[in-house]
């Protein structure tokens, strides 16, 4: 099962790419809904690949609880933001009402944005670096996925905090750690 999850991880991680893209192209209704629910989906799915490299890279059992811990974080809040989004925001929106900027996901600053700014970003950022937490090991192989790992976590955290202080747009550091850094973490795994 342990490689079936890399190869499952990489497929998530291209159809949210192709989801982010096709909204970004066709700002179409349907393609916000396609990638709302890839994001919603997607965070499960990290915590399973996570799951399967704290068991290969022989995590203490410290660092393994506390990646779930912050990885359940992820998927509750990104579920909760998304969902929320797409049963009432939009909904509401659809039928006219006038929802202030600040419940729209997509604007900044704004209550879901932060929600998930909080879910993708410093939970999951943490959640790497736990995993990659400590790196001591004589594998080479085990080394190289501990690095990545905390390059990822640390992504992800500058992302989160840079867009909450600084500007908005260095949130976009936090997608190369829990979107390419993951794919990258897939692919090495499932290499090996």
């Amino acid at each position: 099962m342990g490689k079936k999850i890399h190869l499952i991880g990489i497929i998530d991680v291209m159809l949210y790419f192709v989801s982010v893209g096709a909204f970004l192209i066709t700002k179409a209704d349907v393609a916000l809904t396609i990638w709302e629910l890839m994001t919603v989906i997607s965070g499960p799915i990290v915590l399973l690949v996570l799951l399967e490299l704290s068991h290969r890279l022989s995590a203490p059992d410290l660092n393994r609880r506390a990646m779930l811990v912050f990885m359940a974080c992820t998927c509750a809040l990104t579920g909760a933001a998304h969902i929320v989004n797409i049963t009432v925001t939009r909904r509401l929106m659809s039928e006219g009402v006038e929802v202030p900027l600040y419940f729209q996901i997509g604007q900044w600053p704004s209550v879901e944005m932060a929600v998930d700014y909080l879910a993708w970003g410093f939970f999951m950022g943490l959640a790497f670096i736990c995993l990659g937490l400590p790196i001591a090991s004589t594998d080479k192989s085990a080394r190289s996925l501990k690095m990545i790992s905390l390059v990822n976590g640390i992504l992800c955290l500058l992302g989160f905090v840079g867009a909450l202080f600084i500007n908005e747009n260095i949130w976009y550091l936090a997608p190369m750690g829990y979107g390419f850094g993951l794919l990258v973490l897939c692919i090495i795994r499932l290499c090996r």
